[in-house]
């Protein structure tokens, strides 16, 4: 990985470069539109990615822009807001201004904050990415942990049979908003990995979230074996010893890290599993100076929090005990850490013989454990219900996933409809229902208006995706065929959008097809489905559920009504929660831990249908969307669920949604559109979710 070179930009304007390298710019309109109007073919050709825009622009582009009065006023403006939201946090809370004992390290195997920082697969990835940008906009001392990928996560492809085929992009560090971290003597920072031997260095990287610094680590540099070089080149192998020593690098690796930097957490927080051996180094580090086994696990324990995201055994990770002692056993022995004492703390009650894993470890070395939805922490607590700690029961809470607002609501229309009816608070108190009860003062017409325009925005994505793959001169017709081109932004557009898996049900919808083909056919009132998704490239099982839908929206019987849109990521998702009139999400239950893409959906007027699963439970007021599912059914409950998507879609969203008077404009339809955004956007944004693990924060570092 190169080092990166910023841009030779006019004095004027070398204000771009820092904007360019903080990725506030992601969730501020304002920057985004000042990039746009310096080079817009630039910034779409570099695939919304400024720094990698800044080295294609000309220079007399760059010239002209630097004495255009036009953009310079608008330059000024943005860098005078960009200046005062990342001034750096204090070490202190909103809630608890005192000084705190250290930031909290918040740990996590991948990142997704922008489409231009390609570390993430999916929703745990977004989920931290928000997670980062609401720690900026809140001022909470926070400092990320993770991997740079080098050869990327997988993009994909649907070959003419339907099959999903990955390929990878190696990452170029001179072409993304991140910077070699410096040690104290200003170098790039290597540091050495404890637990290896030979040893495997590893570089550190920086990327800057608003105020938040985020440390991403590789093991693909020189100096190593190319073993060890693999390491961090893949996101989830599948590999079990490599993903062992993967989770190693992140955990030991990153505490290592940020204790180079001369960072000391008075806080961790693991996201999911994967990260938990950074509690590992806390422990050896507190042993090697001298405390016992029983006070550093006492201290670990009291400023270590774990959020679990799966809601089944087989979604933990779980290493053999020879695989565990192989490569951590030196590492305990030196750094005087008993054997037997910490591999209990990875034993599974359900299942001791397995090997060790990694979420009854994150238990037990938590003061904390919280799920994301109510829903997951009742099934959470019967999984891990044998999990003790001391001979006492662990508890585990839910704090419900939200969502950033800035990120997620539209930006060119429904943002700028907020402000002109709510006013700038949804933007500084983004959870107060009282702001958000100012919905109902946006006009039907208008917010219907802006809807209609989001859809046309959604085709028109859709048709240029197409387009480029045909260009490519790799798709062939019927691949082009099933990517969307006969979208019709008039009629009734369902939305599936989620990692394609089989619990997840993306083809619920298909059960009875001779049912589906009348609905979606209907002379009078069509409907149209447009499906997006990546399998694992693992998961086989995920693989032929793309294929069978593929094959359905090449079906002539379908009239060109079912497309599936490949290469799901940020960028089409925006399209997609924006642009869609109804949400689908048809998950097995109690299999949806939490999921977030409909709380998207929802804070952009597109109300959510839903099995009465994960955060649905929660969100669902009987008025701002629909739900089916609810109620517990022995055996395979496919008809059934199936049954009553057909009945809700056919009785009642389809004739709320064509039932238009001589304005033409479904207004029974919008109000469950103002619903939506009134009752999900103040109660599942990311304010409140930081705000209660806030309490959690202040509790770990001993404030509480």
């Amino acid at each position: 990985m190169d080092t990166p070179r910023p841009p030779a930009l006019p004095d004027r304007i070398g204000g771009l470069t820092e904007l360019a390298y903080n990725l506030w710019w992601s969730w501020s309109p304002e920057a985004r539109e000042l990039l746009r109007a310096l080079d817009l073919q630039a910034y779409r050709e570099s695939g919304h990615n400024p720094v990698l825009m800044l080295r294609m622009v000309e220079p007399r582009t760059l010239a002209r822009a630097a004495q255009d009065p036009a953009f310079l006023g608008r330059y000024d403006e943005v860098m005078a807001r960009f200046k005062e939201e990342t001034e750096p946090s204090s070490l202190a809370f909103p809630s608890h201004p005192g000084p705190i004992p250290g930031p909290v390290a918040y740990f996590s195997a991948e990142f997704g904050v922008h489409v231009s920082l390609p570390v993430y697969a999916g929703g745990l990835g977004i989920l931290a990415g928000d997670t980062l940008k609401e720690a900026s906009d809140l001022r909470l001392p926070l400092v990320g942990v993770g991997l740079i990928y080098s050869h990327g996560y997988v993009r994909q492809r649907i070959n003419a049979d339907g099959w999903q085929e990955e390929t990878h992009e190696p990452l170029d560090a001179s072409s993304y908003p991140i910077r070699p971290a410096r040690d104290a003597a200003g170098r790039p920072l290597v540091v050495v990995v404890p637990a290896f031997d030979p040893p495997v260095h590893v570089g550190v990287w920086q990327a800057q979230v608003g105020r938040v610094p985020l440390y991403l680590l590789t093991t693909d540099l020189e100096q190593n074996q190319p073993w060890d070089r693999a390491i961090s080149q893949h996101l989830y192998t599948g590999d079990l010893e490599g993903r062992l020593r993967q989770e190693i690098v992140l955990g030991l690796g990153g505490m290592v890290a940020l204790r180079s930097l001369g960072i000391d957490p008075g806080a961790v927080h693991l996201n999911e599993g994967h990260p938990a051996f950074a509690a590992l180094e806390r422990l050896g580090s507190s042993v090697s100076r001298g405390a016992s086994w029983a006070d550093a696990l006492a201290a670990v324990r009291k400023s270590t929090l774990f959020t679990t995201h799966t809601p089944l055994h087989a979604g933990t990770d779980v290493f053999p005990y020879p695989l565990i002692e192989r490569y951590l056993l030196p590492y305990l022995d030196r750094a005087g850490l008993p054997r037997d004492a910490f591999l209990a703390l990875g034993l599974d009650p359900a299942n001791p013989g397995a090997g060790f894993n990694m979420t009854a470890f994150a238990i037990r070395v938590s003061q904390t454990t919280n799920a994301v939805s109510a829903r997951h922490a009742e099934v959470a607590r019967g999984i891990w219900s044998g999990v003790r700690f001391d001979d006492h029961p662990v508890p585990i809470r839910g704090i419900t996933n939200g969502i950033h607002l800035r990120t997620w609501i539209e930006p060119l229309r429904i943002q700028k409809l907020f402000d002109r009816y709510l006013g700038p608070e949804w933007r500084e108190r983004p959870d107060d229902p009282e702001v958000w009860a100012r919905v109902d003062r946006i006009p039907d017409e208008e917010l219907w208006r802006v809807h209609e325009e989001r859809k046309a925005a959604l085709a028109a994505e859709v048709d240029s995706r197409a387009r480029r793959r045909w260009g490519e001169g790799t798709a062939s017709a019927a691949r082009i065929i099933t990517a969307g081109p006969f979208l019709d932004p008039r009629i009734l557009t369902l939305g599936f959008a989620r990692r394609f898996t089989a619990y997840k049900r993306p083809t619920l919808l298909m059960h009875d097809p001779e049912r589906l083909r009348r609905l979606l056919t209907d002379p009078l009132r069509p409907v149209q489905i447009v499906f997006a998704g990546k399998a694992h490239p693992a998961d086989h099982d995920g693989k032929r559920l793309i294929q069978e839908v593929y094959r359905l929206a090449l079906d002539p019987r379908f009239a060109g009504r079912i497309a599936f849109v490949e290469e799901y990521d940020q960028h089409l998702a925006k399209y997609l929660v924006a642009g869609v009139d109804v949400w689908l999400n048809t998950p097995l239950p109690p299999l949806e831990a939490s999921g977030t893409s409909g709380m998207k959906a929802s804070v952009n007027g597109v109300p959510v249908l839903s099995v009465l699963d994960g955060w649905w439970p929660e969100g669902y007021t009987g008025d701002n969307g629909w739900a089916f599912g609810g109620e517990e059914i022995a055996g395979d409950r496919t008809a059934a669920d199936a049954a009553a998507l057909y009945r809700i879609l056919e009785e009642a969203v389809v004739p709320l949604f064509y039932d238009r008077g001589p304005d033409e404009i479904p207004h029974g339809f919008v109000r469950v559109m103002k619903q939506a955004i009134k009752t999900v956007a103040p109660r599942f944004s990311a304010r409140r979710m930081m705000r209660e693990y806030g309490e959690v924060y202040l509790s770990a570092l001993g404030l509480a």
